[in-house]
Order: C-alpha cells, then sequence, then structure tokens
C-alpha cells in the first residue's frame, strides 16, 4: 500500500469513535496473531485446573507477591 492509501485509511481509521476504534483495533491484532492451537489451550486448562486443586487440597506452597517477586528479581540479576 502506498503512502496516499495509507493516510486516507488512517485518517477515516481515527475518525471512528473510540469504541469502534477499539474493536478495529482488536480485529487487526487478532489478523497478527497465529491460528490458535487447541491442544495448548486444553492443555493449560488442565493445568490451571490441576493448580487450583492442589491449593484447594492444601498441597501448594503459597507465596506472597512481594516474595515472589523479590525472588524473580534475585533470579534475573544472577549471571
Amino acid at each position: 500500500m502506498t503512502a496516499e492509501p495509507l493516510q486516507r485509511l488512517r485518517s477515516e481509521a481515527l475518525a471512528l469513535s473510540e469504541a469502534e476504534r477499539a474493536e478495529l483495533a482488536h480485529d487487526l491484532i487478532q489478523s497478527l496473531d497465529a491460528p490458535r492451537d487447541n491442544g495448548v489451550e486444553d492443555a493449560w486448562e488442565r493445568e490451571v485446573s490441576r493448580r487450583i486443586g492442589e491449593i484447594d487440597a492444601g498441597q501448594a506452597e503459597l507465596v506472597e507477591r512481594s516474595e515472589f517477586r523479590k525472588r524473580i528479581r534475585a533470579k534475573l540479576e544472577r549471571p
């Protein structure tokens, strides 16, 4: 697309309402994403369910957010 049609399209898009621009932006971003892999989504769903089950059963070690951030920073600072 040459500069002129792109500029015209940009101007028209910016003239849309906020809600319309948000919808357009969402659609454009989704068009750049790779196709969904349902196997991955299913695996994450199982993992989340497993972790919730561990928390509910008292089997998970819960960490305060501040402690978590401290641990992550320490890992990132290591050479």
